[in-house]
């Protein structure tokens, strides 16, 4: 099971980054949106996340159940294993307030609400949640997929997921300055 929620994961963050990418240049005022291909891409990348949820979650109750038989939890030495799972579930609470900005359609196209500095907030907190679990979680997955040096593989994936996370918050503030003036 492990192993299938790595794949899940590999290609949620593939398809996260496009997103990131794709909505960047979209908030930015570069490039238009409401490309249906790009709309069911973010809803594939949504089932996958729910998939993903749904594994982790079973995961963490069996590691929980473990812990509670040995009777030892060894919390302080479960640090990454705890932040893993915190920042999961805050991935989780910030994707789905990323969702809601999205609820309405105009002409076919999905608009975003109000998106004033309390909404601007919440979009740079997902980027962080999400950059805290991408990377608390890098060695894992890429050990699980036979990476034997991962140094160099999670350099250049802390590299990438970095510019990535930096250009879409920016894109995020430039939006929220976009909308100050309409």
């Amino acid at each position: 099971m492990r192993r299938v929620n790595a794949v899940i994961s590999m290609l949620i963050l593939a398809l996260f980054l496009f997103h990131g990418v794709v909505g960047g240049f979209q908030l930015a005022g570069v490039m238009e949106g409401g490309n249906a291909l790009m709309q069911n891409l973010a809803h594939i990348m949504e089932a996958m996340i729910g998939l993903h949820l749904l594994i982790g979650t079973k995961l963490t109750v069996d590691t929980v159940i473990a812990m509670k038989k040995s009777g030892t939890h060894y919390y302080k030495e479960n640090r990454l294993f705890w932040l893993r799972r915190v920042s999961g579930f805050a991935c989780m609470v910030f994707i789905a307030l990323h969702i809601m900005l999205f609820v309405g359609k105009n002409d076919g196209v999905y608009r975003l609400n109000f998106f004033g500095g309390l909404q601007l907030a919440t979009q740079i907190l997902l980027v962080l949640s999400i950059a805290v679990h991408v990377i608390s979680n890098a060695k894992p997955m890429l050990l699980s997929f036979g990476t034997k040096s991962y140094k160099e593989l999670g350099i250049d994936l802390a590299v990438i997921l970095s510019g990535i996370l930096l250009f879409t918050g920016v894109c995020f503030v430039i939006y929220y300055f976009r909308w100050k003036m309409i």
